[in-house]
């Protein structure tokens, strides 16, 4: 009985160690989302944190305003879109679980 409980044991820690490089690895993951042909591109890590935004200057324009907006939201959401299905083929289940 005792061998068996040290077997789950071992086996749980290396599922943890296993996972821990999974996080390790989305860490030093990095996603480039973009809108609008390339005009505004955002690119996340693993974690989905902004590493950095790129707006091209031809897409600036103050009188609209709302339209810049919406290229960053679309960008954003285009990166995290890569990076879940990114996790999902690494692991068969998303970041954070």
């Amino acid at each position: 009985m005792g061998s068996g409980f040290s077997k789950m044991k071992k086996q749980a820690r290396i599922m943890e160690q296993q996972y821990e490089k999974m996080r390790e690895d989305a860490k030093n993951t990095q996603v480039l989302g973009s809108s609008g042909n390339g005009l505004v591109t955002v690119t996340l890590n693993g974690d989905k944190e902004v590493q950095s935004i790129n707006i091209k200057p031809e897409c600036v324009d103050p009188s609209d305003l709302e339209g810049l907006q919406d290229l960053i939201k679309a960008a954003c959401k285009d990166a995290y879109r890569k990076v879940d299905a990114q996790s999902s083929q690494q692991s068969g289940m998303p970041f954070g679980f």
